[in-house]
């Protein structure tokens, strides 16, 4: 196990959550994009997308200690997919919208802004635990190099 491994677990959290806050940013930015992909000559709206992230156990080190049997091992987080939320769109009664169906309702993207609020603040809230723990870690790593001198 490298002096490092506690940093790059940590950097690896830290990328993961700065690309959730990214995908709940588009999310956000395209909440009412009724015109985002066309798909057999019908416009779609924008589907809102998620960040699915797993434990980073790829590494040759990771597999060796899950062979050994050792069950501590620092393996960081990666993530593993955008994926689209396939629920439902919204539909808004709109008749004067040019993508108003024959009723005079309009599909509109399926992002919830409160939803959004809530995954942003949580990706925040992990960001920040993650660089206290880097700079936790940071910290007992200079004071460890100040007790050779």
């Amino acid at each position: 196990m490298s002096i490092f491994s506690q940093l790059n677990t940590t950097a690896s959290a830290l990328t993961a959550q700065r690309l959730r806050m990214d995908v709940i940013s588009s999310n956000m930015a395209n909440i009412d994009t009724a015109r985002a992909e066309l798909v057999d000559g019908k416009w779609q709206p924008y589907r809102r997308k998620t960040v699915a992230m797993q434990q980073d156990g790829s590494s040759f080190l990771a597999h060796l200690h899950q062979a050994q049997g050792k069950t501590h091992s620092l393996n960081g987080v990666k993530v593993s997919g955008i994926r689209e939320d396939q629920s439902p769109f919204k539909l808004v009664f709109d008749p004067e919208h040019p993508d108003a169906n024959d009723q005079g309702y309009v599909q509109m993207p399926n992002v919830d802004p409160l939803k959004e609020m809530v995954d942003l603040i949580s990706s925040t809230r992990s960001y920040e635990a993650n660089v206290t723990v880097f700079n936790a870690s940071k910290e007992m790593l200079m004071k460890t190099l100040q007790l050779g001198k």
